[in-house]
């Protein structure tokens, strides 16, 4: 190991007595490490799996929704790495495009948007028609859509604005019927819904489009309004009739289709 300055006036100080200026050094030091490692570059959190998916983690992201991501992902083995804001930002096209899925998770949509540069949005969408593959939940869905200046999204959709589906309240158990297979009761908060975009391939209650998929350039994009990936604890003082594993099982099947560009059974 190459020696370092302050090493040496540490070793001279009483260690009855340590100084307060040396551990002062010392912390400031591996702060400014961590700092450094942190603004590097993506974060890889796993080391083997059969694909490699890029975990948006920036400004407005719901940290407890990239958390039950995280859950997905490491028990359907895959190997991931998580990007800030400031990563991303950082980024130019061909780095994105090493990825083979961006995941986005739930959060406020707005702030997400802004927290990211228009090269940056610029950056995704182009990697995305060059053949990443993209899986945007609630808040990421969003943000696959197109909105108004001065906001700033990818724009996957070519321009459809995607609105809010209503459940007469801000968070709700909602039955999801599916293409094919039994329905699901879905946990929603404010999510959207896709009318004008993608294949159908489940529906909320009044019909509109729940969860989504379609191509956008040689990219494969699954857009869903709803959160599969929620853990039985945000079920508290709701009503599901589908349990919380069968709703789990389905949000690893969404990344699994979405990173092999496999398409779901739709109406």
């Amino acid at each position: 190991m190459k020696s370092h300055p302050h090493h040496r006036a540490c070793s001279q100080l009483d260690l009855a007595a340590p100084s307060t200026l040396c551990r002062d050094f010392i912390t400031a030091s591996l702060l400014l490490i961590s700092a450094a490692l942190t603004a590097c570059g993506p974060q890889s959190a796993t080391s083997s799996g059969i694909g490699h998916v890029l975990l948006f983690t920036g400004t407005g992201t719901s940290p407890n929704d990239v958390t039950a991501i995280e859950t997905i992902l490491n028990s359907s083995h895959l190997n991931y790495s998580t990007v800030n804001s400031f990563q991303l930002n950082a980024m130019a096209e061909p780095q994105i495009s090493r990825y083979r899925l961006l995941v986005v998770a739930g959060g406020k949509f707005v702030d997400m948007g802004n927290s990211l540069t228009a090269s940056t949005t610029a950056n995704v969408r182009n990697a995305v028609k060059a053949g990443m593959n993209y899986l945007g939940i609630c808040a990421g869905g969003f943000l696959a859509g197109s909105l108004p200046a001065p906001y700033n999204t990818f724009n996957l959709s070519s321009g459809v604005q995607f609105g809010f589906y209503s459940a007469g309240t801000r968070k709700a158990a909602v039955r999801i019927t599916m293409a094919e297979g039994p329905a699901l009761d879905q946990y929603w908060e404010d999510g959207p819904q896709f009318a004008g975009w993608g294949e159908v391939v489940g529906k909320y209650p009044d019909g509109t489009p729940a969860i989504v998929e379609g191509s956008v350039g040689q990219g494969w994009v699954i857009l869903s309004g709803v959160h599969p990936e929620a853990p039985a604890s945000w079920r508290r003082g709701m009503a599901f009739n589908t349990p919380a594993s069968a709703d789990t099982a389905y949000a690893g099947t969404l990344i699994v289709a979405a990173l092999n560009r496999a398409p779901l059974p739709h109406y």
